[in-house]
């Protein structure tokens, strides 16, 4: 006999007692939304989904901003047994008709700006399935083919009677879109099982996170990363969330923590970057703060020892994916350490490979994961499953060795490194070297081939001001701190480097605009 295990209605569910009900749950603007609000909330969405005929396993497509809505449809979603696919909210139009196509959604719910520039992309020609739209905070007339929607007329009338979707704990529950550094972005498929096994992993488990928490993420819902810390993480666990629609600058993220005093921050590394280069930073209050978390690129040494010195607060540095739904190596409270991606979470357990294909110890591989997490495949991406998905682990692409201490020390994806006069060349560590220049900003490391096939070391370098002298300065530095083979043959100040949504640097993007000016000059001569 199946076991009845719907996750939206295990998460929510005991918080619907007298006491709970009243508590907050979620810190929107002004808004306080209670327990009782969001599960009241969740059964109207899941009512309304009813109504309008989507059915178990449809599909619908999420572009909506961090808010007390996206936890309603999200969990409504669920609830109701439609698949909810959170997706970036920055994405243009031609970008979304990737993802309706990809996903084969039914549905839609989208920002009503999101949704007038989407419109006129879909009267040229729709996606075959989709046939609902839901427009939030906004209204919208129907067009042929499309029944449109405003959330608040559809919502608002439905009732809070409503019963969970029966599934099992292998069933889908939900897909998230991996970043696309590396390709066309890829839909890791989700189990309703997944969520309580990270909550219990890393949530409770590593942070210790419990119902007199309150958190804020910079990172949004719709990254897995962002998902867990501010939606499902605090839901499980009885706390609240701060949620916060808009772009995060590193004043405004101060300008969160200092009004709604969360007990735990979570950021990635250009984010505390900024947050550090704000001139009136002694303004703000982040007494607060137990600890914060970084994810979605290696935290650099450098900004680890300056927010400690400045806040004397850890920044606890993880490595997670998509694929995993959260992050699987870590840091420890308490035990944090400067330039080390930690060890695995409780419930995982991981291997580094070499070029051999062996298991090592000591020295350098490729990161291997497993645990329960993980999706078990990508939708409509058979090779891509078969070559990342390898029997119960994980090949994760990153590169890392592992310490005397038994710390992972993170290298680079495998797409970055690269061998100079014959040794290995780990982008990060020497980017790490380069940030100690107090004149840096950001920078990124790359290897391309010279004029005669051999690899050439090559920084992009974004400038806190004036860049006079800045090259010869770094350098400089990199001769008297390292390796000749790893030192920059070739600066570039830039204005800024590419990255995806999550903040990610796009190395490959940097080689390939390398490789092309070489092919053009190489025609020219």
């Amino acid at each position: 006999m199946t076991e009845v295990f719907n996750v939206a209605h295990m998460a929510l569910s005991p918080w619907d007692n007298d006491v709970d009900r009243e508590r907050p749950a979620v810190y929107f603007n002004e808004e306080v939304w209670t327990y009782g609000n969001v599960l009241d909330e969740v059964k109207r969405v899941s009512n309304a989904l009813r109504e309008l005929k989507l059915e178990k396993e449809n599909r619908l497509l999420m572009l909506v901003y961090d808010s007390p809505q996206f936890v309603s449809l999200f969990f409504g979603a669920i609830w109701s047994g439609v698949i909810p696919v959170p997706i970036n909210t920055y994405l243009k139009p031609e970008e979304i008709l990737y993802y309706l196509e990809d996903s084969g959604a039914k549905g839609v719910a989208l920002e009503e700006e999101i949704w007038r520039d989407l419109e006129p992309t879909l009267r040229r020609g729709k996606p075959k399935r989709l046939r609902e739209v839901i427009v939030v905070r906004g209204r919208a007339e129907s067009q042929p083919s499309l029944d449109v929607h405003s959330y608040d007329e559809l919502v608002k009338g439905q009732g809070t009677l409503s019963e969970p979707e029966p599934a099992s704990r292998d069933e889908m529950a939900f897909w998230l879109y991996t970043s696309g550094t590396t390709g066309f972005p890829r839909a890791a498929v989700h189990l309703h099982k997944d969520m309580l096994v990270t909550t219990e992993s890393y949530a409770k488990g590593i942070l210790g996170m419990g119902r007199h928490d309150r958190v804020y993420s910079a990172s949004k819902l719709f990254f897995a990363y962002g998902l867990g810390n501010g939606g499902y993480f605090p839901l499980l666990t009885g706390g609240s969330t701060i949620l916060y629609p808009g772009k995060v600058s590193g004043e405004k993220a101060l300008e969160v923590i200092h009004k709604y005093k969360p007990s735990i921050f979570f950021g990635v590394p250009t984010l505390y970057l900024a947050m550090l280069n704000v001139k009136d930073w002694e303004k703000y209050d982040l007494g607060s703060l137990k600890f914060c978390v970084s994810a979605g690129e290696p935290l650099p040494s450098t900004i680890y020892r300056m927010w400690k010195e400045r806040y004397n607060l850890e920044i606890l540095d993880g490595i997670g994916s998509t694929e995993a739904l959260h992050i699987y190596v870590t840091n420890r409270p308490g035990n944090s350490k400067p330039g080390v991606t930690g060890q695995a979470v409780p419930g995982y357990q991981v291997k580094l490979i070499d070029e051999e294909g062996r298991e090592v110890n000591r020295g350098m591989g490729e990161l291997y994961v497993k645990g329960d997490s993980f999706s078990p495949f990508y939708w409509n991406r058979y090779k891509a499953t078969r070559e990342h998905m390898i029997g119960e682990w994980f090949r994760t692409g990153d590169m890392f060795m592992r310490n005397e201490e038994g710390d992972l020390v993170y290298l680079g994806r495998t797409d970055d490194m690269f061998k100079s006069s014959g040794m290995w060349v780990s982008p990060k560590e020497v980017e790490d070297i380069l940030l100690k220049n107090p004149r840096v900003l950001e920078v990124a490391v790359v290897g391309v081939p010279d004029e005669v096939g051999l690899t050439r070391v090559v920084a992009f370098v974004v400038p806190k001001n004036d860049p006079k002298g800045l090259v010869e300065e770094i350098v400089e530095m990199c001769r008297k701190t390292t390796h000749s083979y790893k030192c920059p043959k070739e600066v570039r100040i830039v204005n800024e480097l590419p990255k995806t949504a999550t903040g990610k640097i796009r190395r490959y993007l940097l080689r390939k605009e390398l490789m092309v000016k070489m092919e053009e000059a190489n025609r020219l001569r």
